[in-house]
């Protein structure tokens, strides 16, 4: 009987986003395909702006000012989200102010 319940239990945290151990499941890795300021709106694939070594695209130019203002917030939004970023081609880390 203890074993069927520890199935159960096990199975139901897995359904629910959760492994046995309790952490959270993290997202497949994906392309970008919505923008990280305008939650849900899809992204213009000329529309973009590179920001420590990844390049965000966007929905609009006004995004663009959002994402510069505070990149870390919308870089971790869409790694949260599971995504893959692009590799700025012209990053080079010896530069740390580089945006």
């Amino acid at each position: 009987m203890k074993k069927a319940a520890i199935i159960i239990l096990s199975l139901s945290a897995l359904l629910l986003g959760y492994n046995v151990r309790g952490e959270e499941k993290k997202a497949e890795p994906q392309p970008q395909t919505t923008c990280p300021v305008m939650k849900g709106q899809p992204i213009e694939k000329d529309l973009f702006i590179d920001v420590k070594g990844k390049r965000v695209y966007v929905c609009c130019k006004g995004c663009i000012a959002q994402v510069r203002g505070n990149p870390d917030k919308y870089i971790k939004r869409l790694e949260d989200q599971g995504v893959v970023f692009k590799k700025n081609p012209c990053f080079q880390k010896r530069d740390p102010e580089m945006i």
